[in-house]
């Protein structure tokens, strides 16, 4: 111990030797100052009762018994400037040791007007004829630089009174300690939710919502969609788009027309939210939920599909109509041959006593494609996904080479390959889902194939379809599943949306992206609507666009940078993105003093609350800028004395005509 306490400051060595005050022990303090060459006078930062002790209890206790001893006043845990709201820090301290507590002589947590600042330490000091300085244990920060100091100190005490000593003839004075920046607060990571998107079709194959289709093999109905299959098959494009269907469709759909133009008219003039409508949607719902009741196999006919109907939020059931009398039956119905092999006939009509707009199609499959198997198939076209052990994959390839899925049959033939096979069908499968977005975007988006309910914009409409919309948002579910108007609506009214803005929410919705060319009030736009329907994902995407777009333009041009926090953060605020609020906050916070001169009237237009929040986590703070200015002014007055004392060595001594007469 004794050989590491010694050292070199300013050419002299020393040795440096700490006593202790033994606490309470006043009988034994006495001890402890009896030959110190220097005393430190140490308190805490976040106490402000240590530092009133300090003038009025320690420094008279200590001038009693070292009355020319020098005094140096110490700040401790200065760490606690910007650590005290470190949860990482708290939970640490936590962690190692129970009894620990970051808590004011009140008993409450400590905060940010606990922590003195460094002012009122360097005042105290000034009462008592103290240098000041602070250090932290944790950080150590100021702790070398404190001993060297006190060592400086108790050498200059020495050479005032042993004038002789030639070795200490180039002892410095205590130096000035350059104020403590806090370091820059890091940003927290931006978190994406995991996309959900492939879940959301499989909801979509089970929950049978808004079918308009159905599929008949051995006596088994089969529901799905026909808008999603003719947009991933050729076959079924063919199939669904044919001369027998537009002849059906539009006696099927004759009244349906007359329907939606009554649609446009009431849905213009319920913008009050009027509970009733139009006598034309209440009889003709548009569409209707089927569900299997029976499991393959069973030698039941296409009427053991239950229907569910959807009613107008103040409909009532008719007198004499029971709520579960809908029958799967085609009236009036078109049946016609078709060339396709894997299916013998299709049977385009309306749902018995439901109203079904457009018509349901009903199409007959061979006996050489099992019930099993071309559900498989389906399942493959929405999900990218099969089930081989519900039935024999020989079935599974039979189905998909008849119907002309390429992708289905180089997969049941890769899971026959013992090496290689597995991974082929990763790579096949994400080629697979990549062109279903791109399908889905192309066919029934941008072309509308198939829609089945209609948008009424601010500045226009847009089609979509309800059975993604419900799978892919809870909103939309709510909404068409619910015994609400729009269920049954051919004509949702959607005000406080533009068209631009809707496409760009429906493009998310079908294909899980997002456009790259938008600019930042249309991202803007978007996340308001998203934060409308509840869309998590689509507030984060969002986001990340926005933020990084922000981060290049402030490398390119900070001032437009500061100028889009400063507008973009309370919007954010309302529209719960938390994200981008934070990182306006941030930006704003680390450029405050900028912002403050160039952008003072967007700065002060801004809500108390986040003005109240910048002030208080601007960085640099406030209280280090004003002891840097402190600093320089100090370092600037000891420069001009240095300059001025060497000069005084020649025989005429002169003052320097360029040193100040009073202090800066």
């Amino acid at each position: 111990v004794l050989e590491r306490s010694w050292e070199v400051v300013d050419s002299v060595s020393v040795s440096l030797r700490l006593w202790d005050t033994f606490g309470d022990h006043d009988k034994d303090r006495r001890f402890a100052y009896g030959r110190s060459d220097v005393v430190l006078l140490c308190f805490s930062i976040a106490n402000e009762a240590s530092l009133i002790h300090c003038k009025t209890v320690w420094y008279p206790e200590i001038r009693r018994f070292c009355p020319d001893t020098p005094i140096i006043l110490v700040g401790c845990k200065n760490d606690l400037r910007h650590m005290y709201r470190d949860e990482e820090f708290l939970s640490l301290c936590r962690d190692r040791s129970p009894f620990y507590r970051l808590l004011s002589l009140c008993g409450r947590p400590l905060r940010v007007f606990d922590i003195l600042p460094p002012e009122k330490g360097r005042a105290v000091a000034f009462e008592i004829g103290a240098c000041y300085y602070e250090t932290s244990v944790l950080t150590l920060y100021g702790v070398s630089e404190l001993f060297e100091n006190v060592i400086r100190a108790a050498l200059v005490s020495r050479k005032q009174h042993h004038f002789w000593m030639t070795n200490l003839k180039h002892v410095l004075s205590p130096q000035l300690q350059a104020p403590f920046c806090p370091p820059m607060p890091e940003l927290g990571e931006l978190v994406v939710p995991p996309s959900q998107f492939e879940e959301h079709m499989e909801v979509l194959f089970n929950a049978q919502a808004y079918t308009d289709a159905i599929f008949v093999s051995e006596g088994v109905g089969i529901p799905s969609h026909r808008w999603l299959l003719a947009a991933m098959c050729s076959a079924f494009q063919q199939l669904f788009t044919c001369n027998i269907e537009n002849q059906s469709l539009e006696e099927a759909e004759s009244v349906s027309d007359a329907s939606m133009e009554s649609s446009l008219d009431s849905s213009q003039e319920s913008e009050n939210g009027d509970a009733e409508q139009a006598t034309a949607e209440r009889q003709l719902p548009l569409h209707s939920l089927f569900r299997l009741t029976v499991p393959y196999g069973s030698e039941s006919a296409v009427t053991n599909c239950v229907p569910v109907q959807h009613r107008d939020s103040c409909q009532r059931y008719p007198e004499g109509v029971e709520q579960a009398s809908g029958s799967l039956a085609a009236c009036p119905a078109v049946v016609q041959n078709l060339n396709h092999l894997p299916f013998t006939a299709a049977d385009v009509g309306q749902c018995e006593g439901l109203g079904h707009r457009g018509g349901l199609v009903v199409v007959l499959a061979t006996q050489a494609v099992t019930p099993a198997a071309l559900q498989e198939c389906l399942r493959f076209l929405y999900t990218g996904r099969v089930d081989l052990t519900a039935c024999p994959v020989a079935e599974i390839q039979e189905a998909a080479s008849l119907i002309n899925v390429p992708e289905l049959m180089a997969y049941t033939n890769n899971t026959r390959i013992q090496e290689g096979g597995e991974t082929r069908n990763t790579e096949l499968v994400e080629n697979f889902l990549k062109k279903r977005r791109s399908r889905l975007k192309d066919v029934c988006l941008n072309e509308g194939l198939f829609s089945d309910v209609l948008f009424q914009l601010d500045d226009g409409f847009c089609s979509a379809h309800r059975a993604l919309l419900m799978a892919r948002c809870d909103m939309m579910a709510a909404m068409f599943r619910g015994d609400f108007r729009e269920s049954s609506a051919k004509v949702v009214h959607f005000p406080g949306a533009r068209r631009e803005c809707f496409e760009r929410l429906l493009t998310y919705l079908y294909t899980d992206c997002v456009s790259d060319i938008m600019s930042t009030n249309e991202c803007l736009d978007l996340i308001e609507l998203a934060n409308r329907l509840c869309l998590p994902r689509l507030i984060c995407l969002m986001e990340q666009k926005v933020i990084s777009e922000l981060t290049a333009l402030s490398s390119k041009d900070a001032d437009a940078a500061h100028v889009l926090a400063l507008t973009l953060l309370e919007p954010s605020q309302i529209h719960n993105a938390d994200q981008l609020a934070d990182w306006c906050l941030h930006h704003i916070a680390i450029n405050h003093e900028y912002i403050k001169q160039q952008h003072k009237a967007l700065l002060r237009s801004l809500h108390p609350e986040n003005q109240a929040y910048l002030n208080q986590n601007q960085w640099p703070p406030t209280w280090y800028n004003k002891e840097m200015q402190v600093y320089e002014r100090f370092s600037r007055v000891n420069r001009y004395k240095t300059k001025a004392k060497k000069l005084s060595f020649c025989p005429f001594s002169f003052r320097s005509s360029k040193a100040p007469k009073q202090l800066p």
